[in-house]
């Protein structure tokens, strides 16, 4: 996996987190891991389809994504209820939707799909053969991690071709 798919991610989760929660995050050790993905407490999945394709989870505990929403809707939560869910949930789609712009801007136009959550610790994901690139963020409401299982896709720009030629006539 290219490292330069990392750089817009990371960008983009201590712009948010700045911007929503407050939180100022420090990156841990970077690392590369090729078997499958055991779940945390919670996990939020987002796939991209275009020039990059693959999958992005942002795994953390429970009470880390209490502490973030909590701060985001300005009341203490304490249980993860609906609310909770949901505003991690979005919280993964806005990173990704501006790591997303991020990469366009570089060239690498991809959509990205609505969010998945998956709440249970242990669960196994596989990315079959794709590795993924492990962004550990630290800061005071817990820690986040960041998998990113990211490649160019094999027809780079083919969509924006396709959407270049006229449709064919209708035959009658």
């Amino acid at each position: 996996m290219n490292v330069k798919y990392l750089i817009p991610f990371v960008d983009a989760a201590y712009e948010v987190l700045k911007a929503e929660a407050h939180y100022q995050m420090k990156r841990g050790q970077l690392s590369l891991e090729k078997g499958p993905y055991i779940t945390d407490e919670v996990t939020v999945l987002l796939s991209l389809v275009g020039d990059i394709t693959g999958t992005v989870f942002y795994s953390m505990n429970v009470q880390t994504v209490l502490n973030i929403i909590s701060v985001i809707l300005g009341e203490e939560l304490v249980e993860l209820d609906a609310l909770a869910q949901s505003g991690i949930a979005e919280l993964g789609n806005v990173i990704t939707g501006r790591a997303s712009v991020k990469l366009s801007h570089t060239g690498f136009e991809s959509t990205i799909s609505p969010p998945t959550l998956m709440i249970g610790k242990g669960a196994t994901i596989s990315t079959l053969d794709l590795p993924r690139l492990v962004v550990p963020l630290e800061g005071v409401a817990g820690k986040i991690v960041i998998h990113l299982a990211l490649q160019e896709s094999q027809t780079k720009g083919a969509n924006a071709a396709l959407l270049a030629v006229p449709p064919a006539p209708l035959q009658s």
